[in-house]
């Protein structure tokens, strides 16, 4: 894994030479926010060393990078790899760890998800708070890496609880409302049935899709800062008597798409302005 993941950076660093500090998963339907990144370099996953492919619709596959401040450079990856795509969980998360070996210390991930909470829209943009992890696998099992992290390492805080402080407030100045929740991540690719939506409610979900738990633990591992954002686009089963499909989770996607694009550049502008000296 470990020489893999240095032929993977080498080819990288060919491509962009500059330390990047922060990473992001742009989730379906979002892949067009590194569009609008000033000056970007767009890398597909077909041609990256050790790279699996994105086949999700709404996913483009590339990795995008830019330097989005003096020195403050950001790559985003157009499209995540899905444990329900038949990937083994440690090819799902990585990417992530190559992105912190490229030089970020900073994670934002963002997904579509189904909403639990009674009190949540279609529409509403979540901040997570925590995970609950009901895909019966972790992406650290097996032999620790220990040059990447601990063997038992702490997940008390996943979610940076200072990165959603300053979204909150970024978000109040931009006029865009935010909720909070718990995220919980299923395997897929079925949707949740009615009784599954009740027991994730029980155990204090709020939200629940089929990615960004496994990244986010690697993430952890790894010691980088974690910010999560869901995009509602849909009630789970059985909180709404409507069908279930993945045309509805682009089609919301696309209704709250200037928001939640507004509210990321307001994060990354945020960051940009604080960002650390970048790993050499």
């Amino acid at each position: 894994m470990l020489q893999r993941m240095a032929e993977t950076v080498t080819y990288l660093r060919h491509c962009y030479a500059a330390p990047v500090r922060i990473a992001m998963v742009l989730g379906s339907g979002l892949g067009m926010f590194a569009e609008q990144l000033p000056n970007p370099t767009v890398v597909p996953y077909r041609e990256i060393p050790h790279f699996p492919e994105s086949n999700v619709e709404g996913h483009a596959g590339n990795l995008v990078f830019s330097e989005i401040a003096p020195d403050v450079s950001v790559v985003c990856m157009q499209g995540r790899f899905h444990y329900y795509e038949g990937h083994p969980i440690q090819e799902v998360v990585y990417p992530i760890r190559v992105l912190n070996q490229l030089g970020a210390t900073t994670l934002i991930i963002t997904n579509a998800a189904g909403g639990i909470n009674p009190a949540f829209s279609p529409g509403n943009l979540m901040l997570i708070t925590d995970h609950l992890n009901m895909m019966g696998a972790n992406p650290l099992m097996g032999k620790n890496l220990d040059t990447l992290g601990p063997r038992f390492p702490d997940m008390s805080e996943a979610y940076t609880q200072s990165l959603r402080q300053e979204t909150e407030a970024l978000a109040q100045t931009q006029g865009i409302k935010l909720v909070e929740g718990v995220y919980a991540a299923m395997s897929g690719p079925t949707y949740e049935t009615p009784a599954e939506v009740r027991m994730l409610r029980t155990l204090g979900a709020d939200a629940v899709g089929m990615s960004t738990v496994p990244e986010v633990i690697a993430a952890n591992h790894m010691g980088m800062q974690v910010l999560g954002i869901s995009c509602i686009t849909n009630l789970a089963a059985g909180i709404s008597s409507q069908k279930l499909s993945h045309a509805e989770v682009m089609e919301t996607g696309e209704r709250v798409r200037g928001d939640f694009v507004a509210l990321l550049n307001a994060v990354l502008n945020h960051l940009a302005a604080s960002a650390p000296a970048p790993i050499a």
